[in-house]
């Protein structure tokens, strides 16, 4: 299943949905109809007890009876996580890219955050004042949202936590990131978090640690790997992080970039204000947003 989120042009909010043949189901106003109870927004749906199963209930009787259709034309898909309680990223997580930086391939995850107010969706503006960073890049990244609360759990069982896989794309403001020495600003500057478009749930994907990721800017292919190449797959990352700290639904764990980035090629590649990137996944889907200076 694909899970997004959207706007009409009376929204007040995004609100959950599931596209099919050109419309979209409002999966709360259609589970409504259907007799169950859904919220509007995909985090807080995350969080339902069986939510999956609440889900196609509504779905069917969204097709069944035409409850809670919108015309896709006519809307603005937006994130489809929106005020996640937490956004963890993974630096030094592909070997190449580690190479490239001259940093040794580490022994365990190295975790950092960006703030979630970092977060846009596709199509929206990826924004920076030119004064205060010069040197902002891309990373292309396999985005694992989770969908049940996660504590000590064990990496055998650890991808059951996993409600589905989205595209990311770690915008990085270079300068200050080495400038401080540690990360969160750097990277945590607002619309450095784009994702989407889609949650798709793991039955909709063959094999989570063989799909081809990439990065384009400006149609010119920059990055171009494989997620076999990741040091700590979707399992280490999730029962590693939930050794430290409770995962809740709807939080996000970016899980590191492969080589190519644009601060670390000859000659750098760093972004302008009109540069288009396009991350995409096998599989998933892609992400694309345009750079703005403000």
């Amino acid at each position: 299943m694909r899970l997004g989120q959207f706007e009409s042009a009376a929204s007040t909010a995004p609100w959950a949905g599931v596209e099919s043949e050109g419309d979209v189901v409002r999966l709360d106003e259609a589970a409504d109809a259907a007799g169950v109870s859904l919220p509007a927004d995909l985090r807080r749906i995350l969080s339902e007890w069986e939510w999956s199963e609440k889900v196609d209930l509504a779905l069917a009787h969204a097709l069944e009876t035409g409850t809670g259709l919108y015309d896709r034309a006519k809307l603005t898909q937006r994130e489809p996580i929106t005020d996640p309680q937490k956004v963890i990223c993974v630096g030094l997580n592909y070997a190449d890219h580690a190479d490239e930086g001259g940093f040794d391939a580490p022994d365990e995850p190295v975790l950092f955050s960006k703030f979630p107010q970092s977060i846009v969706g596709p199509d929206e503006p990826v924004e920076w004042d030119p004064e205060l960073t010069s040197e902002v890049d891309y990373e292309a990244e396999l985005v694992a949202v989770i969908g049940e609360r996660a504590r000590n759990v064990d990496e055998s069982e650890a991808l059951e936590y996993v409600a589905g896989y989205t595209v990311g794309n770690d915008v990085s403001a270079r300068d200050l990131q080495m400038a401080d020495e540690q990360w969160v600003r750097g990277k945590s500057l607002d619309t450095f978090a784009p994702l989407g478009p889609d949650l798709v749930t793991p039955d909709e994907i063959d094999d989570i640690d063989a799909l081809d990721i990439w990065a384009e800017v400006n149609g010119e292919r920059l990055q171009d790997a494989n997620t076999r190449h990741l040091i700590f797959d979707i399992a280490d990352l999730v029962a590693f992080c939930s050794r430290a700290f409770t995962l809740e639904p709807g939080d996000l764990i970016y899980t590191g970039t492969p080589d190519g980035v644009g601060y670390f090629r000859e000659p750098q590649v760093l972004l302008e204000d009109g540069d288009t990137m396009t991350i995409g996944i096998e599989g998933i889907g892609e992400l694309t947003n345009t750079c703005r200076h403000t």
